[in-house]
């Protein structure tokens, strides 16, 4: 039976000891993990708290490079289609045992790679291997054939099969989890996976498929491509390719979708393309509800990991009778914390992912200074990649402040007259990922459950941190299509099923040849 791997407690002080000894030794490892330049193309990650520093280097890939590694995965696709799922489901099994014993160095990994707190950081890793878990035994459940009616005479059956090679394209803000979950998708229902990790975090990818190959993985069933856009956009264009897995933002999964629905020469079939697309994702906190409680959850929400989650809480919704009160607590709250870099747990604001998220969040933040009232716009330090939290009041609902996905620490919050206007609030938005509510009372609750028409709805809870299996994760309109990460249907879009009807009424039998 599944189970979910714990987080690790860092209140214990031996823990806090024991994760700030694995920081040093995997700083130590930098240039041990780093390979010298030779000819050709190279990509370096940088730790975004100080980008002087070098986490690591990998080679670019070619576009040339890219289809060689696409004709390899197509060569091997027959013979990974035929292996056993249950083979195919105990090297995920492997995998995540392995990913368990590395669990505090990954998660170091993380911390310097994409400026992940503690807690975010394990988080993450956790993720991966639950994703690892929890699709073994999906698969095992969904592997064979099942009669779908019994006749004299006659069988009919239904079966699954693998679509063919996926293209993986995966973000950097969870830069294992996601990229895990997908893959590990694809390989244990047949697939042969190509990887293109975001170009922040390859470092993770790296590692991923380290483990997944140390897990009895055959080397053709999963490939690696570091690069950018442009190797992303051959994998989504090519005729080979029979699946896209993406996570990111919204314009990118767009044109994902235009040309993935484009036919090309050779193209046999029509390509599945599962598609997360982000969020603008709006907290509601109603007159009745515990205001401290709420506090708490909207900061986690808002501004953990810098708010470069598509699930953070980007827009908070207070009504009338609570709107000042609530304000200037969080306001309060806000202003304490510190920021500086994620290896010093003391740090709850690390920096943002690279310079140019860097820029575009200031560019919000000028602009919100104009459009709206600024409550708050906290000093960052200079050196790195870092943004104070900035909060907005007196938001118009159809501004760029209370529309566009920042993907940073920017809070924007609105008045509403009752709860009712707090829902058409919350609920005027392209995307619809997740949301939350903090009530007490169950009319307003039950209200919610049937309006807030988002694909999480939380409810006196914080609004990130979905759980696999717990809490299946997934949005409507702008924010993604297919069916939700760590659901029980999740593994049906990388499969193909079959019917097979057989009319057993034989006159004799053919002998063998």
């Amino acid at each position: 039976m599944f189970s979910n791997q714990p987080p690790v407690d860092f209140s214990r002080r031996q823990n806090r000891q024991r994760f700030a000894q694995i920081l040093e030794k995997v700083r130590s490892e930098f240039k041990e993990k780093s390979p010298k330049r030779s000819s050709g193309p190279w990509l370096e990650s940088v730790n975004p708290a100080d980008p002087k520093e070098i986490v690591g280097r990998v080679r670019i890939a070619s576009v040339d490079q890219a289809q060689e590694a696409i004709d390899r995965a197509a060569a091997f696709f027959p013979e990974w289609r035929r292996t056993p799922a249950e083979q195919r489901a105990e090297i995920l099994i492997r995998a995540a045992g392995i990913l368990i014993e590395r669990r505090w160095e990954l998660a170091a990994w993380e911390v310097f790679e994409v400026g992940k707190g503690w807690r975010e950081a394990d988080a993450d890793v956790i993720e991966a291997i639950d994703y690892l878990h929890y699709y073994a035994g999906e698969m095992r459940r969904l592997a064979g054939w099942r009669q779908t009616q019994q006749l004299p005479g006659e069988t009919n059956v239904y079966l699954y099969e693998p679509r063919g090679i996926a293209g993986i394209i995966a973000p950097w803000n969870f830069p294992l989890a996601i990229l895990t979950g997908m893959t590990a998708a694809a390989l244990v229902t047949g697939n042969c996976a190509l990887m293109k990790p975001a170009e922040q975090s390859p470092m993770m990818a790296v590692h991923l498929l380290e483990i997944l190959c140390s897990a009895g993985l055959p080397s053709d069933a999963c490939q690696v491509l570091h690069g950018g856009g442009e190797i992303g956009a051959y994998l989504v264009r090519s005729p080979k390719i029979h699946l896209i897995a993406f996570t990111g933002s919204r314009d990118v999964g767009l044109e994902i979708l235009r040309e993935s629905y484009t036919h090309r020469p050779g193209q046999d079939h029509v390509k599945r393309v599962v598609c997360e697309m982000g969020g603008k994702n709006a907290v509601i906190v109603d007159a009745d509800a515990d205001l401290d409680e709420a506090v708490n959850y909207v900061i986690d929400s808002a501004f953990g990991y810098q708010g470069q989650k598509c699930s953070a809480a980007s827009r908070l919704v207070l009504v009338r009778e609570v709107h000042d009160r609530f304000l200037a607590r969080l306001t309060e709250a806000v202003r304490g914390l510190r920021i500086g870099p994620p290896e010093d747990p003391g740090n709850f604001i690390g920096p943002v992912i690279d310079a140019e998220a860097q820029q575009r969040i200031e560019r919000h933040i000028r602009l919100g200074k104009k459009e709206a009232k600024c409550v708050l716009a906290m000093a960052a330090p200079k050196q790195g990649y870092f943004v104070g939290p900035a909060i907005f009041s007196e938001v118009d609902p159809g501004s760029r402040l209370a529309q566009e996905e920042i993907f940073g620490p920017v809070l924007s919050v609105f008045q509403a007259r009752n709860f009712a206007h707090a829902l058409e609030i919350a609920n005027n938005s392209q995307f619809a990922l997740t949301g939350g509510i903090f009530s007490r009372s169950p009319a307003h609750i039950d209200k919610a459950r049937k309006e807030f028409r988002v694909g999480n709805l939380y409810i006196n809870r914080g609004i990130t941190g979905a759980v696999v299996e717990r809490q299946p994760f997934g949005g409507l309109k702008l924010s993604g299509i297919g069916s939700k990460a760590g659901g029980s249907d999740y593994l049906l879009q990388f499969l193909e099923p079959r019917t097979i009807s057989e009319n057993t009424l034989r006159h004799g039998f053919a002998p063998p040849e």
